[in-house]
């Protein structure tokens, strides 16, 4: 029982200092690459706008893709770089990457949005010329049986009154 307990606690420290140390790396200014680059939507139709994040990018940053023209970010504060793009209005439907390139390197995420397509509207089996005969016999026969059905119920109920 006391070996159970001083493993978990000689792991949990172990787990601690292994988060720690790299947050301490990075904090101590080594020059890192540009990561984590996101689109959001990440679902989109044609013609809407992307808002673009890229995490450790420095200097002068631009957003390019197939999907939409090359569109510049605007580096802040932590080194995040954000920015807006358009989507093409003739763009393809499918998964789109988008490549950012900024002062301290290039960051590629291969599968940052999707462009979803507009959806076929049609008529959808509406008629403009009205009721067809078909239409207007169809429902000539459903009013009649409605007619005999009722009739027949009404005169079952007045001869059951009789008894």
């Amino acid at each position: 029982m006391r070996t159970t307990r001083a493993l978990a606690a000689a792991g949990a420290a172990v787990a601690v200092l292994g988060l720690a140390v790299p947050t301490a790396v990075a904090r101590d200014g080594m020059n890192l690459s540009p990561s984590n680059a996101v689109a959001l939507p990440s679902v989109i139709a044609r013609g809407g706008q992307l808002t673009i994040t890229v995490n450790n990018c420095t200097g002068d940053a631009t957003a390019s893709s197939d999907a939409f023209p090359a569109a510049k970010l605007k580096t802040g504060t932590n080194n995040l770089a954000t920015g807006t793009a358009t989507v093409n209005t003739n763009a393809a439907t499918g998964s789109h990457s988008i490549s950012v390139l900024c002062g301290n390197g290039t960051v590629i995420n291969p599968t940052a949005f999707t462009v979803i397509g507009g959806v076929r509207g049609g008529l959808g089996g509406s008629s403009t010329t009205g009721a067809t005969p078909t239409d207007m016999a169809i429902g000539g026969g459903l009013v009649a049986l409605a007619v005999i059905g009722g009739g027949v119920f009404w005169m079952r109920r007045r001869s059951e009154r009789h008894i």
